[in-house]
């Protein structure tokens, strides 16, 4: 089958072959036709080595289709139906699960530690799959929690999108950060999840959103999307000053992963207000506060992986906000492309082009 395979840490274009092998089909597994997936910044990430991620592997765990088989033991799902991947399946039975935190399970980073791909031109190499899955591919075989069952309305591609992007920027405004209505917000990194943390401040009430990004067409698009206003990072300390009176808005949202915009959306929170961090940064990359802010301003510091909550509610949440019109996700798709044109489309996602591009597959 078709694949897109990066063979080693920091090359910049993916290998699409017509010789992998989805493996390690069996019980508990099922295997997908993989029909839509979305490029998430974070795809970009592994390729690049700011997050960890075994090699060689194929990207991609933002991604919806068809079940073709499922192994034994599998309950709840059968070939033809159609699902969404979700990259962090809980498992319903670790300490972060029965506590209700099943963003924090990890039994799928356990999972990500076994190849389900092989190279089928005699070499018999192992590939991984990004988060476990491995979505830019035509097949894929994951755990079968990884496979979300979704309605007969819900289109692949928004499917997709659900399945990381939009679960973790509504996610982060609703379940992480809890944005009270009639708040102030700044949303610092307007690309899909930070669209996503837009429209999650505007459904949960927000008065005045900013939206803070370097690109002129994110900004421009942050509007759509429900912000009262957007400004270049250089215009975050005016919009303070203007939308807040210069306390610092009640909510920042980092969205970015980097410790600069982590502390500049510090700067931009009141005292007693609410950073809430929801860019996947590098391990080497530390974010400071000295002791004596931390404590004077109390300032809450809330992380938010993806989307803070448990995820299949999340689904549920997005796919009914979509129904009722509250939330704009086809609107998010700037741009498709197949799979052999994944390379154009992370030179897109480089510059900032595209909020997020569905490869159809």
């Amino acid at each position: 089958m078709r694949a897109a395979v990066q063979h080693e840490t920091g090359r910049p274009e993916l290998d699409v072959r017509d010789d992998v092998e989805a493996v390690g089909f069996g019980p508990g597994k099922v295997r997908l036709r993989m029909r839509a997936t979305g490029l998430c910044h974070s795809d970009l990430s592994a390729m690049n080595g700011v997050l960890p991620q075994l090699v060689p592997f194929v990207p991609g765990h933002e991604g919806a289709g068809d079940v073709i088989d499922v192994g034994d033991g599998v309950t709840g799902l059968r070939p033809g139906d159609r699902v969404m991947v979700c990259w962090l399946p809980p498992c319903g039975g670790c300490p972060a699960c029965k506590r209700g935190q099943t963003q924090l399970c990890l039994a799928g980073f356990m999972a990500a530690g076994t190849p389900n791909f092989r190279l089928g031109n005699g070499t018999g190499s192992d590939l991984f799959g990004f988060a476990g899955t491995g979505t830019f591919a035509e097949e894929a075989v994951v755990a079968a929690g990884c496979a979300v069952p979704i309605p007969d309305d819900l289109p692949y591609d928004i499917a997709a999108l659900i399945g990381c992007g939009v679960t973790t920027g509504l996610g982060a405004a609703l379940n992480t950060a809890d944005v009270a209505a009639g708040s102030s917000v700044a949303v610092i990194g307007c690309g899909g999840v930070g669209i996503c943390a837009v429209q999650g401040a505007r459904a949960a009430g927000a008065a005045q959103i900013v939206a803070v990004d370097p690109v002129a067409s994110r900004r421009e698009a942050a509007l759509r999307f429900g912000a009262t206003e957007a400004v270049p990072p250089e215009g975050l300390g005016d919009a303070r000053a203007r939308v807040t009176g210069g306390e610092g808005f009640d909510y920042a949202f980092e969205v970015v992963g980097t410790s600069a915009t982590a502390r500049a959306a510090y700067d931009a929170t009141r005292r007693g207000g609410t950073l809430c961090v929801v860019g996947a940064g590098a391990m080497d990359d530390l974010f400071q506060v000295n002791m004596f802010e931390l404590f004077f301003d109390e300032k809450r510091i809330l992380p938010s992986l993806y989307g803070g909550g448990d995820v299949r509610r999340s689904y549920e949440r997005a796919i009914s906000l979509w129904r009722a019109g509250r939330i704009d996700l086809a609107g998010l798709i700037t741009h498709r492309v197949p799979l052999s044109g994944v390379n154009d489309a992370l030179a897109q996602m480089r510059t900032g082009e595209a909020l997020r591009t569905c490869i159809e597959i």
